[in-house]
């Protein structure tokens, strides 16, 4: 497990949606909260990606944008925004590479089962690109209310 805090968080370009490339350096200037997911459609995701919808004006007020990155395809994440309304990026990292240079991706147990996979986890980057808070292996509940708290603490 790689603790970022204090240091510039790993940049990287990946797709969203709409396949445009989006760069990490592309929103400077503004706190993130970027958060990675294992899969769109799922249960534990569809809660969290809503927490965030729900609570976006409140992020944006502090000068905050909010990114979700999962392996899934481009066209996967806009059939996601699209049915949950989400206001905000999601971007597709097939080949995980953010999820390594964040160090969540990682080997999982389900029912038996080893496999790699996405530990759910959200990093708040700052207005100058440093990675001030991280939470690994997120519980979905409460988490949201707990990044806004983060973000609020900020300026």
């Amino acid at each position: 497990m790689t603790d970022l805090i204090g240091k510039p968080a790993p940049v990287f370009t990946l797709p969203d949606q709409a396949g445009s490339m989006v760069n990490l350096a592309d929103f400077k200037g503004k706190n993130i909260i970027l958060y990675f997911y294992p899969k769109d459609m799922t249960p534990g995701c569809t809660a969290e990606a809503c927490d965030f919808r729900d609570q976006y004006s409140a992020f944006a007020q502090y000068n905050t944008v909010i990114i979700g990155i999962s392996p899934d395809p481009a066209a996967r994440h806009q059939k996601f925004i699209e049915k949950h309304g989400l206001p905000f990026t999601l971007l597709a990292d097939e080949k995980q590479e953010a999820a390594e240079s964040y160090g969540v991706w990682t080997l999982k147990k389900n029912f038996g089962k080893e496999y790699m996979g996405i530990e759910r986890s959200t990093f708040l980057i700052n207005k100058e690109g440093i990675v001030v808070k991280e939470w690994r292996k997120v519980r979905v509940k409460g988490h949201v209310e707990e990044t806004l708290s983060a973000v609020k603490g900020l300026d």
